[in-house]
C-alpha cells in the first residue's frame, strides 16, 4: 500500500550560493519556475542505465581477493569515479564545462558523445571490478552495439577509454583499505560505547574535490549540560523509544522509511533527477556528477567528523543519563530504541550529512528550492511526497529521531555539513565555460 506523506516546505535549508540569487531573492534574473518531478515519468538513458548497473555491480557482496574495490565496496564512490569519467567524456566532446579530472588527448571533434560515456562508464567499472564483468558487459555490448558503426563511435569509444584510464589512476589506492587499531569504546560522559564497525576508514579516503577530510567538519555536539541537549535528549526518549512512545503513526513509518541501506535508497531515488526534461546528455551527466561527488565528499566529511568527536548514542545517553550532569535529564535502564541503531558513532548524522549534500545539489542544478518530488523506501513500503527541496531534510531529521538512533541537533549539523559540501563543490567544479 503506498502512503503520501506532504512535508512541509524547510526554507531555509539551502544556502544563498551565486547559483541560487533568483531563489533566494537577489541577482536580477527573473524568478526561477517550480520544478515538478514526476513519480515514474522520467525516461532512463545512458546516464541512469549505467548508474543502475554500476550499483548493482558495487553492492555485490565483498570478496576476500582483488580490487580495493571489489573487497571494499563503497557504492557512494564508485559511482562518483564512474560519473566523473562519463562527464569528463562527453563534455570533452560537447564542450560547455570545465573537466573535473581528465582532459583527453584523443581527438574529440566529431566524436560521438553516446559511445564515449558508454566506454567511460565500462571501462572504470572494468577497472573497479574485473572480476565482476558478467554484471556489466552484456549492457556495454548491447548499447554499443545500437550505435552505428562508423568514425564517429569510434572517436567516441576512444575518448572513454582514455578518460576512464585517467580518472581511475586519479582514484588508485583511494585510502579505503586500512588496517587500524581495534576501537576502544569510551567510558566517560558523552564518549561512544560502540561497537564501531561502519565508516572507521572513510576519514582516510581521499575526497574527490575537497582539499581535506576536514575541510567541512561539524562544530560539535551540543554540550551535556546544555537546554538544547536536554531537549534534544527527551524528544529522542519520548518519540524514538520501542515502547510507550508518544511518536505518532505517520512519524513511525518516517521512523522505519529512512532505514533501508543507504547504498540502495540513495541511488534509487536520486536516480529519477536525471530523467527530467528534454536534457542533454551533457547536462544530465554533469548532474549525476555533482550529485554522487557531492555525495561521497559528505559522506568523507561526515565520517572524519564522527570519528573526531565521539559522542554516545540515544540508547547509552538514556540509560547513563545519571552521568551527564543534566539535570533536566533522567536515566533510563530498560529503554530501547525504536530502529537498530548504526554502528557508528552518532554525531553528525550521516543521513543529515547525505540529504544536506543531496537537496544542496539539486536545488543548485535546477536553480530552486521548488522541486516536487517523490522518493520511495523498500523498508517501509510507501512513498513521501516533497514539495521543496528542504522537505526532504525536514523528514530526515524527524525519521531519526523518531526511530531513536539520533538527538536533532545532530541531524540538523549533518545536513548543515552536507549543504556546505555541496555549495562549494558547486562553486569550484562542474563550472559552465
Amino acid at each position: 500500500m503506498k502512503i503520501t506523506h506532504v512535508v512541509a516546505r524547510l526554507t531555509s535549508v539551502v544556502a544563498c550560493s551565486s547559483a541560487l540569487l533568483s531563489a533566494c531573492g537577489g541577482g536580477d534574473d527573473p524568478p526561477v519556475q517550480p520544478v515538478v518531478i514526476q513519480a515514474g515519468a522520467g525516461t532512463p538513458n545512458t546516464v541512469t542505465r549505467w548508474n543502475e548497473i554500476a550499483t548493482t555491480t558495487s553492492t555485490q557482496p565483498n570478496a576476500t581477493t582483488g580490487t580495493p574495490e571489489e573487497m571494499s565496496g563503497n557504492t557512494t564512490f564508485d559511482l562518483a569515479t564512474m560519473h566523473v569519467a562519463m562527464y569528463d567524456a562527453v563534455v570533452a566532446i560537447a564542450g560547455g564545462y570545465a573537466p573535473f579530472t581528465v582532459t583527453p588527448a584523443a581527438i574529440t571533434a566529431g566524436a560521438s558523445q553516446e559511445a564515449a560515456a558508454i566506454s567511460a562508464a565500462y571501462n572504470v567499472l572494468k577497472g573497479l571490478f574485473p572480476a565482476r564483468s558478467a554484471l556489466y558487459q552484456p549492457t556495454y555490448d548491447s548499447m554499443l552495439a545500437a550505435i552505428p558503426n562508423g568514425n564517429a563511435k569510434t572517436l567516441g569509444v576512444a575518448v572513454g577509454v582514455e578518460v576512464a584510464t585517467g580518472v581511475l589512476s586519479s582514484r588508485a589506492n583511494d585510502g579505503r583499505i586500512q588496517t587500524l587499531p581495534a576501537f576502544v569504546p569510551g567510558t566517560g560522559a558523552g564518549q561512544f560505547r560502540g561497537p564501531a564497525i561502519v565508516g572507521r576508514t572513510s576519514p582516510f579516503v581521499r575526497p574527490f574535490a575537497l582539499t581535506s577530510a576536514s575541510q567541512f567538519r561539524a562544530p560539535g555536539p551540543q554540550a551535556l549540560s546544555s537546554a538544547t541537549y536536554a531537549a534534544d535528549f527527551n524528544e529522542t526518549r519520548t518519540l524514538g523509544a520501542a515502547t510507550g512512545s508518544t511518536r505518532t503513526a505517520e512519524q513511525s513509518t518516517a521512523g522505519l522509511f529512512h532505514t533501508e541501506p543507504p547504498p540502495l535508497f540513495w541511488t534509487r531515488n536520486m536516480r529519477q533527477f536525471s530523467m527530467t526534461g528534454n536534457r542533454s546528455l551533457a547536462e544530465q551527466a554533469r548532474l549525476a556528477a555533482m550529485i554522487w561527488v557531492s555525495q561521497s565528499d559528505a559522506s568523507i566529511t561526515c565520517f572524519e567528523s564522527k570519528y573526531f568527536h565521539l559522542f554516545w548514542r540515544p540508547f547509552s545517553a538514556i540509560a547513563l543519563a545519571d552521568t551527564d550532569g543534566n539535570d533536566a535529564t533522567t536515566a533510563d535502564s530498560t529503554w530501547a530504541p525504536f530502529q537498530p541503531t548504526p554502528a557508528h558513532p552518532e554525531y553528525p548524522a550521516a543521513h543529515g550529512c547525505a540529504g544536506g549534500a543531496a537537496a544542496e545539489t539539486i536545488a543548485i542544478f535546477f536553480g530552486t528550492n521548488d522541486v516536487t518530488y517523490d522518493f520511495t523506501s523498500n523498508a517501509s513500503g510507501t512513498s513521501q511526497h516533497y514539495t521543496s527541496v528542504g522537505a526532504l531534510i525536514d523528514d530526515i531529521t524527524i525519521g531519526r529521531i523518531a526511530g531513536g538512533m539520533h538527538f536533532r541537533s545532530s541531524v540538523v549539523d549533518g545536513a548543515t555539513l552536507g549543504r556546505n559540501v555541496a555549495a562549494w563543490i558547486s562553486q569550484n567544479k562542474f563550472q559552465a565555460r
